[in-house]
């Protein structure tokens, strides 16, 4: 078994207190990880994967040879210690002969976001599986607990260990925002101020007592979407997947105005009304409140900076949880299926404009901060387990890179991330990767129907492109 040092003497014993949102992702509340599952175009050879993990992986951060343990003060540390690669590392068996193998690696992939990382090692697992499926010929899946960082900071690391396909030697490049910036006169500067500022003021105030109103009192209704079941962290999820083409996506935002991340909320708001709707939702008297939590990144940077920059003291864009949450209120209809679907698109951009123009996403994490001093890290976490399990879904979104990538030597066709242990029936996660936009549904099993919810999905895109850009260049997309 492959030993790998942790750290050297005494000294490295206690090197970092886990930080406050560490300490809420990793309690009696909650327990939330990510899997990052990366499809690959060969199958997977275990030997360069060991490697990459020894010399790659385990050095980007001391987190991922660390444990967490309290110290003489009962405050959490991060622990060095030995990792045993080997116990990180699980090859499933699947039964031999079938003609597919896309249900046991789904059903594998339901098993271990339900199991519990072992607090006694580092707070990660790499799951190889050998078996080709519709979508790749060998997968990875690594299991990685929020408590050690942010999508952000974890994707971040595992970018670390890609290369490019085409050119191993050249650095990774990400889709980064263009600037359309106008300039503006002296004058029209001026007078822009202080609407603005009236704007962001109100925002926020809006914005932080709605929160605080649906964490504490108001909760969603049941819908096919939310079955508010207790306990839903501890129920098996189906994850599923689809594709869109971001330069569709791109020619829906250039007739429609906005941007990427609006279109895709728009597509996915219609598609959850779909999806309602042909379940029967469409027979309820009034509508339903339906809510998302957000996630939204508070670092002042827009793309990915290397593992190096980000542990730096005082960094731009600093390693860990850097990330608030705001309450999104689904925009509804009372017949989807005869409903303009531009009107969602439309919603979202103004929806997530003033969000963007609002400082709640900031005092909400300076208030889950002063429960935390005031009552301790598990009332803060509980907090935040309330305000999950009173939502409906949660949705996040990431950037991957433009060229195809290699990780251990295999070409990665396709990857996507989900995250789990969340108290509801409905996770949503985006990324992007080679000109494809990947949303992945993490739904309760049993519950909701995710083969039904993803056709939504894809109906959901038809009719706003053909809404967008015409019938004709929809039958080109398909």
């Amino acid at each position: 078994m492959l030993v790998v040092e942790g750290g050297e003497g005494e000294e490295a014993a206690y090197n970092e207190p886990v930080s406050p949102t560490g300490q809420y992702f990793n309690s009696s509340a909650l327990s939330i990880c990510i899997l990052v599952v990366f499809e690959s175009d060969v199958p997977i050879d275990d030997s360069p994967t060991m490697s990459t993990l020894e010399n790659l992986f385990l050095p980007i951060n001391p987190r991922f040879s660390s444990i967490m343990v309290k110290d003489e003060n009962g405050v959490q540390q991060w622990k060095r210690v030995k990792v045993k690669l080997g116990d990180h590392v699980n090859v499933p068996t699947f039964p031999t002969g079938l003609e597919s193998y896309d249900q046991c690696v789904q059903d594998y992939l339901s098993q271990i976001a339900l199991e519990k990382l072992p607090q006694s090692r580092p707070l990660w697992d790499l799951h190889i599986i050998k078996y080709p499926t519709s979508n790749a010929e060998g997968t990875m899946v690594f299991k990685l607990h929020h408590a050690l960082g942010d999508g952000f900071s974890l994707m971040g690391a595992l970018f670390s260990c890609l290369h490019r396909a085409d050119d191993p030697s050249l650095p990774l490049t990400f889709p980064t925002p263009r600037d359309k910036a106008m300039k503006k006169s002296l004058w029209g500067s001026i007078c822009g101020v202080v609407p603005r500022v009236l704007s962001v003021c109100a925002n926020t105030i809006r914005d932080v007592g709605w929160s605080l109103w649906k964490s504490t009192l108001a909760e969603d209704d049941t819908t096919p979407l939310r079955s508010g079941t207790p306990g839903l962290e501890f129920r098996p999820i189906t994850i599923s997947c689809v594709e869109f083409s971001l330069d569709d996506i791109r020619k829906i935002k250039a007739a429609v105005g906005g941007t990427v991340n609006d279109v895709i909320s728009g597509i996915i708001f219609y598609g959850t009304q779909l999806y309602m709707q042909r379940v029967g939702e469409g027979q309820r008297r009034r509508a339903a409140r339906v809510t998302a939590m957000v996630l939204l990144n508070t670092r002042i940077v827009s793309s990915y900076e290397t593992v190096e920059k980000m542990t730096k003291t005082n960094a731009k864009s600093p390693w860990g949880n850097q990330f608030g949450f705001l309450h999104v209120s689904i925009p509804t209809s009372k017949n989807a299926e005869k409903a303009d679907p531009l009107y969602f698109i439309r919603k979202a951009r103004k929806i997530i404009k003033a969000k963007r123009s609002s400082f709640a996403v900031y005092l909400t994490g300076r208030l889950l901060e002063m429960l935390r001093k005031l009552k301790g890290p598990e009332a803060a976490a509980l907090y935040i387990h309330t305000t999950l399990r009173k939502s409906s879904m949660t949705v996040s979104n990431l950037v991957g890179p433009i060229e195809q990538t290699i990780i251990a030597g295999h070409p990665v066709r396709s990857f996507h991330f989900m995250v789990v242990g969340v108290p509801q029936s409905l996770t949503i996660t985006v990324i992007s990767y080679m000109g494809k936009l990947k949303v992945a549904m993490g739904v309760e099993k049993g519950f909701i129907d995710s083969e039904l919810l993803i056709s939504s999905l894809k109906k959901s895109f038809e009719r706003i492109f053909e809404a967008a850009i015409g019938q004709e260049n929809l039958n080109r997309c398909f």
